[in-house]
């Protein structure tokens, strides 16, 4: 049984005021820096081995800093850990996506279509399992792997067969990987 322990990074400027960043690189914020200290408290008492994080700014600050808090080596890097493209929308915030862009916003909360630009649903989904099963075949002990929340949400529903709410920056899910499936839960 391999372990995993799928966290969100902390916060950044543009989650603070709501605007989605997709693969725009943003910098974590003093609060998600907190968030990521925050983490490695929660975690302290928890076997680690290794630390992964997307190659994404916020994802890689979060994971530094719990690697060091938690005395764990650097996090590796895996690009397949980003987050999804949300294309026309990155930048923007909800509301500002349902005004410029109605019949796609539309299309993206009914989960029929992508943003122009944008990743599809299944593609996303595909390309976080891979990272996941690949990293639970290389790891011999528990992984702490820092994500996204969208990418990271659209795998749990696919995962669990139903809705996950929304994310919030720092969250961890328990996986638990047995050589042939995933089982996930809110840790």
């Amino acid at each position: 049984m391999r372990r995993i322990l799928l966290a969100r990074h902390g916060e950044t400027s543009w989650n603070a005021c709501g605007k989605l960043q997709g693969h725009t690189d943003i910098a974590l914020n003093d609060t998600g820096r907190d968030q990521a200290r925050a983490l490695a408290a929660t975690l302290s008492g928890v076997e680690l081995r290794t630390v992964w994080t997307s190659d994404l700014g916020r994802a890689r600050e979060t994971g530094e800093i719990a690697a060091a808090l938690l005395g764990l080596p650097a996090p590796r890097i895996d690009p397949e850990l980003r987050e999804r493209q949300f294309g026309v929308f990155e930048g923007l915030t909800r509301e500002q996506c349902a005004a410029q862009h109605p019949d796609a916003w539309k299309a993206w909360l009914a989960q029929t279509g992508s943003p122009p630009g944008g990743e599809p649903r299944e593609v996303a989904v595909v390309r976080m399992a891979r990272a996941l099963e690949r990293i639970a075949a290389r790891e011999e002990g528990p992984a702490l792997v820092i994500s996204h929340g969208g990418v990271m949400r659209l795998w749990l529903m696919d995962l669990l067969g139903g809705p996950v709410p929304l994310i919030a920056n720092g969250t961890t899910y328990l996986v638990d990987h047995d050589g042939a499936a995933f089982r996930a839960r809110l840790h």
